[in-house]
């Protein structure tokens, strides 16, 4: 998929790129350096998805807030099912200067504060309790990089979620195949001066080459390969995040983190890579996961590639009977 959708419309729900099912809408944020800036929230529309699962409840009894990764976008309608069959009012944001918020005078995915993110969160939990009233649980669910920075956010909202679910959050930089070889300190005297500048980081594709083998079809515009350049001032604020994890957060409700049973930074492709992560260390998540708070689950699924709901079929159904199960549990 390589032709560029239509803007979603601002402040009002319109059609979305995932068709039957799903809508989405432009959030206005705060100019930035770069100038206007807006966020996508797109949400599942239950009672147009001719597709929806079996015995999906009419009613959510929650509401399930979900940020993407580096270089990626929401394209995920089959997690959007599975959370709404288990009783949630599914949402996704596509983040400030990714997929479909990307605008032409921007630089893709740039930021210098994971906090910058606050305002796009907070704008879509604006709609989202609109919709749904500000008696919902919320439950905020990230994927790598949306991973750290749902962390963070939760640590620095005490009881604002009823839970926080992780799908191999990116929550150290130990073992990372991506920058293992950039410490914090040269990343941010160079994002000071220079935060824009690219670090030339190596990139096989092989991820995005696991995703096509699997089947998944994405917008190249908005999920390149090789992956977006690398700048100073994103590192330098992303190795901040780890920092603080490393030092310990506060998460105070129910944490679930998921992740391969594997990784897999092999130079040469091969079948193997289609079931396991190709990007990030799961023994570091594991390790650095016990460190967001008191109740964390982590979950370990064997076969599972970075995106375990992006894994195969058997993996999918297995991942989304656990998250059900701490669903049941928690919210």
């Amino acid at each position: 998929m390589s032709s560029q959708p239509a803007e979603a419309p601002v402040d009002t729900w319109g059609s979305d790129l995932l068709g039957c099912g799903f809508q989405s809408r432009t959030l206005p944020l705060l100019d930035d350096d770069e100038g206007a800036c807006v966020a996508t929230l797109v949400r599942h529309h239950l009672p147009d998805d001719r597709d929806a699962l079996p015995d999906t409840p009419s009613s959510p009894h929650f509401a399930l807030l979900y940020l993407h990764g580096w270089n990626d976008y929401f394209y995920h309608p089959h997690l959007a099912r599975e959370v709404a069959r288990a009783g949630g009012a599914f949402y996704a944001l596509d983040l400030r200067k990714y997929g479909r918020s990307l605008r032409s005078h921007q630089t893709r995915g740039f930021i210098t504060d994971l906090s910058d993110y606050d305002e796009d969160i907070h704008e879509a939990l604006k709609v989202i309790r609109a919709e749904h009233g500000y008696g919902m649980d919320i439950v905020l669910m990230g994927h790598s990089t949306g991973g750290l920075t749902a962390s963070l956010w939760a640590d620095r909202h005490p009881g604002a979620l009823r839970a926080l679910v992780l799908n191999s959050p990116w929550l150290a930089l130990q073992g990372s195949a991506l920058l293992k070889l950039v410490s914090q300190p040269v990343a941010d005297a160079i994002g000071r001066r220079n935060p824009k500048r690219i670090f030339p980081l190596p990139d096989n594709g092989f991820y995005y080459r696991t995703l096509q083998e699997l089947g998944w079809q994405t917008n190249d515009q908005w999920r390149t390969t090789p992956s977006a350049p690398v700048r100073a001032g994103w590192l330098s604020a992303i190795l901040a995040g780890h920092a603080n994890v490393a030092t310990g957060l506060q998460v105070t409700c129910p944490v679930f983190v998921m992740t391969s049973g594997a990784s897999n930074y092999s130079t040469t492709w091969s079948d193997a890579l289609l079931g396991a992560d190709t990007v990030l260390d799961v023994d570091a998540i594991g390790a650095a996961a016990l460190k967001l708070g008191p109740l964390v689950t982590v979950a370990r699924f064997d076969g599972a590639i970075h995106d375990v709901f992006l894994s195969r079929d058997d993996i999918r159904e297995s991942a989304s009977a656990e998250l059900r199960r701490f669903l049941g549990a928690y919210v």
